[in-house]
């Protein structure tokens, strides 16, 4: 920066108490300014002077020296450039801004070109009034040790806030019946013999029994509180038919109706089950239980209900209770790392309880397989909207005689985890797929291909299948797989400059400028969180993993094991992995934003509707993206 900024005329003179106000509520929109207290606003704004830069007009250079000063953009576009050449990529500082800070703070020169992109009005705080601000402010000097970090919480404290608010709205005993997770109601035809009845209920698992006629209008009902009395002790032939002693008539709602509505129902008239219609005909079951669930949503409810399901429209429910789950916790804020490898977590226990259930059905001995894990979950780092990618290794001495039997039960639960709301792969990259489902040699000789060839479709499937995971079955089947990838991958040079080239083809969305680039849909700008976001993140991750023998799945624990392999400084590795949670918890906003009904794309975002604090922190993110792609290009690409 220059040593001594040209200020506009009236800069030097004291503002007037209306201006320093005006001021003051400008800044305080801004972070960190909005963490501040006032006084210590105003102690910034009375060591400022404004500053106006032409477009074009240079603003500080490497060759300046120390900044003497630090800026905060009022107005206008600051751009950044390493070296002079206009091919060279650039970053951009909106209004709201402040820069350079860690060359104020560090006592050194920038390592880049500044100019203003347009007209730009600035104040510029001499660098000792800086240092002076942050010794009496907490807010003010935590934000300037750690920037990304900072907006990393302050958009989670943002996330927190909306789904705290939409998380008391679901609880509430005012939300329609029709928009809870109703139960699907087991409901029998009057002349239904009693032993049927009572066996249908056995086999589920539940504590009633709905009669309702043909157009499906609810007639009565029997609990398990009803048979001691009315079938037992009455001494009732199980051969009766159920119309002869359920409880009738029967008191119901309709889906307009509200929660509190079959609350009160339940105490006026001391029931315990009330069944919801819509236009007359029955289409849920509420309980007094769902109504204390209500309020209790927990991991271990959701765990519990996985492990007692019984068929796939008990897991498809499970799957439902994960989603709102994810809501909740979103509401307590709850970080990104540690909500994915709970989605992770409760997809495994779901698909681990879908398998044991269909090997048990097909006559299939999970002794002699293993269910494995790709991609996302193989990394347990999956988000709501997932698809599936899966595959199976089992044992035998015929494979093509016994392949036929794995396959017919593979796509059983493929269309069983389709079902419950996670989306049949459209790579066919799943167990159901006779590429997918091979002995632990026929993999082992596919793996081995793709590293020897490095062909662009082998460098698309090590990006998918080397990120995997035993998940059910027998796990030690999958150990020779990892061992392989493990053992060769870091052995071929050649794989390594293959996979980095092929990662190097999804660049982070920034302009020249520094700018993030986005692409109209349905006349919106929107940017595509996992293909140029995360997946970034996720291929360096993994190419250094590769090369350096780390044995970690996760993307997360790749970069906390890599920073010292790669002789990183902490604040650069925590950057990375602060850049990638970040992504991961927009797109579970975004994801989460869509509800129930996901869009074509459910990682894409519309730039316009982020807060001012999410579009910096994704600029932020994609620019450490950027540098994560450049050193991967200086270590691999010369």
């Amino acid at each position: 920066m220059p040593a001594a900024p040209q200020a506009s005329p009236s800069a030097s003179s004291q503002p007037s108490p209306s201006l320093l106000g005006n001021l003051r509520a400008e800044l305080m929109r801004h972070p960190p300014f909005a963490q501040m207290q006032p006084a210590h606003v105003d102690r910034f704004i009375a060591a400022a002077e404004q500053v106006y830069y032409a477009p074009g007009e240079t603003v500080m250079t490497p060759a300046d020296g120390p900044p003497t000063h630090l800026t905060y953009i009022r107005q206008g576009y600051i751009t950044g450039r390493h070296g002079d050449d206009d091919k060279t990529p650039g970053f951009e500082h909106e209004a709201g801004a402040l820069f350079p800070v860690g060359a104020v703070m560090g006592a050194r020169p920038v390592t880049a070109n500044y100019r203003a992109h347009e007209d730009a009005f600035c104040l510029v705080v001499p660098a000792a009034d800086v240092r002076a601000l942050a010794a009496d402010s907490a807010p003010f000097a935590d934000f300037l040790a750690h920037r990304a970090l900072k907006y990393l919480e302050l958009s989670r404290r943002a996330v927190q806030a909306t789904f705290s608010s939409q998380t008391l709205a679901e609880q509430s005993l005012e939300t329609p019946l029709g928009q809870l997770e109703l139960k699907t109601p087991l409901a029998v035809p009057p002349q239904t013999p009693l032993a049927e009845a009572l066996a249908l209920m056995h086999d589920r698992r539940i504590g009633s029994v709905l009669v309702a006629d043909e157009a499906g209008a609810p007639l009565g009902i029997l609990t398990r509180y009803d048979i001691l009395g009315r079938v037992t002790l009455a001494q009732v032939p199980l051969s009766t038919p159920i119309a002869q002693v359920m409880t009738t008539p029967i008191r119901s709602l309709t889906v307009r109706d509200t929660a509190q509505d079959a609350a009160l129902l339940m105490s006026r008239h001391g029931i315990r089950h009330v069944p919801v219609t819509q236009d007359g005909r029955l289409v849920g079951l509420v309980s007094e239980r769902d109504l204390f669930a209500m309020q209790r949503l927990s991991l271990k409810h959701v765990s519990t209900a996985i492990r007692a399901a019984r068929d796939v429209e008990a897991m498809a429910a499970a799957a439902r209770d994960i989603r709102h789950l994810v809501r909740h916790l979103l509401g307590q804020g709850v970080a990104a790392r540690q909500l994915t490898q709970l989605i992770s977590h409760l997809n495994d226990l779901l698909t681990e309880r879908l398998v044991e259930m269909l090997a048990q059905d097909e006559g299939v001995d999970m002794a002699r397989a293993c269910w494995l894990a790709f991609g996302s979950e193989g990394r347990s780092e999956q988000t709501i909207a997932t698809d599936q990618d899966n595959g199976l290794v089992f044992v035998s001495d015929d494979p093509e005689r016994d392949r036929p039997q794995w396959l017919k039960f593979a796509r059983r639960v493929n269309e069983a985890l389709d079902y419950c709301g996670y989306p049949l792969c459209k790579g066919n990259v799943m167990a159901s797929n006779p590429l997918c489902c091979l002995t632990a040699d026929e993999w082992s000789r596919r793996f081995a291909n793709w590293m020897e060839r490095g062909e662009p479709e082998d460098l698309l499937n090590a990006s998918i299948y080397f990120d995997l995971r035993p998940l059910a079955g027998a796990a030690a089947l999958a150990t020779p797989l990892t061992e392989l990838v493990e053992r060769t991958a870091s052995a071929l040079p050649r794989f390594i400059k293959q996979l980095a080239g092929n990662a190097l083809r999804n660049r982070p969305p920034l302009s020249w400028l520094g700018g993030i680039e986005t692409r109209e849909v349905d006349g919106r700008a929107m940017v595509d969180l996992k293909f140029s976001g995360t997946a970034i993140f996720v291929d360096v991750a993994r190419l250094y993993a590769l090369a350096h023998g780390v044995t970690h799945t996760g993307t997360r624990e790749r970069f906390e094991a890599l920073g010292p392999l790669l002789r990183a400084q902490p604040q650069e590795s925590q950057a990375w992995i602060a850049a990638f949670e970040y992504l991961q918890m927009l797109r579970l906003q975004v994801q989460m934003a869509h509800g129930d009904v996901a869009p074509a794309n459910p990682n894409m975002v519309e730039l316009d509707a982020l807060n001012d604090i999410d579009r910096r922190m994704l600029k932020e993110s994609f620019r450490v993206g950027r540098r994560l792609q450049q050193k991967m290009e200086l270590d691999y690409q010369r």
